[in-house]
């Protein structure tokens, strides 16, 4: 028989067991699955799920198309027509278009009946895109 007591054994197995838990090695953590982790944690959307949702988008748009009868016309194919009289750049160019000599800023006002920091505005940007070109100050003929 032995000569140690039971709680010298359960001291000795305690220390074995501490010991074999410090050789335990643990499997080294992948970077692929740490980025898996991370992008279901965060609910972060994977290629898979883009491409899943552009199919998706994809047949639905072909529904539309069939449901439709005409289809996606693109805005390029479509008549504009002559948009430039509807807005208030068109009609402050229809007015210095109609004028010799060119339009003053007060002929443009009565004519137009647009408040002063409107019609500058508008005067401004047709110089600036080369509708307009300015004759003297204040007087703008069509470019």
């Amino acid at each position: 028989m032995s000569t140690e007591t039971p709680n010298s054994m359960q001291e000795d197995q305690i220390h074995e067991s501490a010991a074999n838990r410090r050789r335990v090695r643990t499997k080294p953590v992948s970077i692929d699955s740490l980025f898996k982790t991370i992008i279901k944690n965060y609910d972060i959307p994977s290629r898979q799920d883009v491409e899943k949702l552009s199919a998706q988008i994809d047949r639905l748009e072909k529904l539309i198309r069939q449901t439709s009868g005409r289809g996606y016309v693109p805005s390029a194919t479509k008549d504009k027509g002559d948009r430039s009289e509807m807005t208030a750049s068109g009609t402050v160019l229809k007015v210095i278009k109609s004028s010799r000599n060119g339009a003053d800023f007060a002929k443009i006002q009565a004519k137009t009946g647009f408040e002063d920091k409107k019609l500058r505005n508008i005067i401004f940007r047709l110089n600036k895109i080369g509708r307009i070109k300015r004759k003297t100050r204040g007087v703008y003929i069509a470019a």
